[in-house]
């Protein structure tokens, strides 16, 4: 008989400074009670997602709300026969959710709450801005009639569309009532107090959110049109909450409709009419090689291959012969988690959706099978299902891109993939050192310590000045040059974290930031046992 587990989603704005003492003791609770999700802690407060049976799930509710400051925390109740979580994960960030300016205060300056059953009234008013804060690819399947669409693919792009439509002949240019609404209601807490700082008078935000003015407003009185995308294995819902048609595109992760699931050009896990006829034969091969996986896996009851579970001595043996199966004929990935070219490897590997079998290596006990792939023995090493072995963590990022390649990594908005190649080159052969240098300076004792911090400061402050203008490296978006120096970037800051804070370079702390707070950043980083020759391995995608 399945057991009821109870989903609470929550968060607050409040001021803790002292977020991070929080960390230890939160882990251990949720441990405790058995309870799963992600939670992040920031200075601004408390965001995140968490699991269990309802008596387990409250008791770590309870221990949040003995703070006065989150006294009042509201959570939104979900019920499921299974635990949608594998692991539970107590982070902390420089924001709960990633605007790119840390200092805002959203607790002490957010906008107006307007109930769902006002807004109708209030986005009626001719005088009313009204703006949807959420992702292009969200506003695409359902939004509110009139409101704006900002068109932009992460939240770090907001403050610059704000500044664009602040300009005469833009959107807000004169304007001084503002109204905005995001799915849950986050969002729009930044969102306003941002419009606040920026010299908007009147502004506003939707109580709950859109989930919660689909809840509580009747379809026939309401304003909304479509579907709400949502960020769970529902994709989308409608009125009342009630599940919508839309299915995710695993090639390009597009929200698909009806229509677009009965297009002649959507081959399920493979492509959609948004992706069609962007890939070449042998991306479509890997996709639909992908799906084949996803599919044996699903029929074997197998959902989640790196995930540990108590159980008996034979059916332990049974998920050890049931991974060993799915996971013949993939290539093998040699991997350590902390490496930053590991890290740029499964990046690259995760996004184009390659699957493979990752085997985590312990680097001072390094297995044979990798001394026998690669006498060099230096992770990352890929194996191919014919014997072909890349050793290079550049070579395996641009083999996986040319596999798929949805968002165009290797083909930027601006500039060249030799161009690319040639600022990686030099990061690899300046930064690097440098860096290595800065971090481990006992492993160089006769090292310039002075000389390594001006070479690295120098390249980083180049790099935050090439990124002033758009946001990326090359282009609007991001690229291969980006996927690869950022996890080095990313070791760089973890040295120092409040000088790291304290260097004048704000486009390039808010890029690391745009990595480091993604989902596919969480997914590549999530912690894998060490590899034994006599165990499957890891299923890795």
């Amino acid at each position: 008989m399945s057991q009821q587990y109870l989903t609470a989603a929550l968060y607050q704005f409040i001021d803790l400074p002292e977020f991070a003492q929080w960390q230890q003791p939160l882990q251990a609770l949720c441990d405790q009670h058995q309870v799963k999700g992600l939670l992040l802690l920031a200075h601004e407060g408390i965001n995140g997602t968490i699991a269990g049976l309802p008596g387990d799930v409250q008791a770590v509710l309870d221990w949040l709300k003995r703070d006065p400051r989150l006294a009042n925390l509201v959570h939104k109740e979900a019920h499921a026969d299974s635990n949608p979580f594998y692991r539970m994960r107590v982070r902390l960030k420089q924001e709960i959710v990633t605007l790119g300016v840390p200092e805002l205060n959203p607790a002490l300056n957010a906008g107006q709450y307007v109930k769902p059953e006002d807004w109708n009234a209030l986005i009626s008013q001719p005088d009313v801005v009204l703006v949807d804060t959420r992702n292009d690819y969200e506003v695409g399947i359902g939004s509110f009639e009139g409101a704006i669409n900002p068109h932009t693919k992460s939240f770090t792009e907001f403050p610059q569309w704000v500044a664009e439509q602040s300009q005469p002949g833009g959107a807000l240019h004169g304007k001084q009532k503002v109204a905005m609404f995001c799915t849950g209601g986050i969002r729009c807490e930044k969102s306003t107090a941002y419009m606040k700082t920026q010299g908007f008078e009147d502004v506003y935000h939707l109580e709950g959110g859109i989930l919660k003015y689909l809840e509580t407003v009747a379809e026939d009185a309401s304003m909304w049109w479509g579907d709400c995308f949502v960020f769970d294995e529902r994709v989308s819902v409608g009125h009342g909450l009630v599940r919508g048609p839309h299915q995710l595109c695993r090639s390009c992760r597009m929200p698909l409709g009806a229509d677009e699931l009965a297009h002649v050009h959507y081959v399920r896990g493979v492509s959609c009419p948004y992706c069609h006829g962007s890939r070449t034969p042998e991306q479509l091969q890997s996709l639909a090689e992908r799906q084949r996986q996803m599919d044996l896996a699903q029929e074997r009851g197998d959902t989640h291959l790196g995930h540990t579970q108590a159980s008996s001595q034979q059916s332990r043996q049974q998920k050890t012969a049931a991974q060993q199966e799915a996971l013949q004929g993939l290539p093998v990935l040699y991997s350590f988690r902390r490496c930053p070219y590991a890290m740029r490897a499964r990046l690259a590997l995760a996004y184009a959706g390659i699957a493979c079998q990752l085997r985590e290596v312990v680097l001072k006990d390094k297995p044979q099978a990798l001394l026998d792939a690669s006498p060099k023995a230096t992770v990352p090493v890929l194996v191919l299902a014919d014997g072909t072995v890349l050793e290079e963590s550049l070579e395996i990022m641009i083999w996986a891109l040319r596999q798929n390649d949805p968002d165009q990594w290797l083909s930027p908005t601006a500039g060249s993939l030799d161009e690319m190649q040639a600022l990686i080159a030099r990061h690899d052969s300046e930064f690097k050192p440098a860096l290595d240098r800065c971090k481990y300076p006992s492993r160089y004792p006769q090292a310039d310590a002075a000389a390594a911090a001006a070479t690295a400061n120098e390249f980083l402050g180049a790099l935050n000045q090439q990124l002033a203008a758009t946001g990326y490296l090359f282009g609007r978006d991001p690229s291969l040059a980006d996927m690869a120096i950022r996890p080095f970037v990313r070791q760089f800051a973890g040295i120092d974290e409040a000088a790291w804070q304290n260097h004048p370079w704000p486009h390039l702390q808010a890029w690391l930031l745009r990595l480091t707070d993604s989902a596919l950043f969480e997914q590549v980083m999530e912690k894998y046992p060490a590899w034994h020759p006599d165990e499957a391995g890891v299923l890795f995608r």
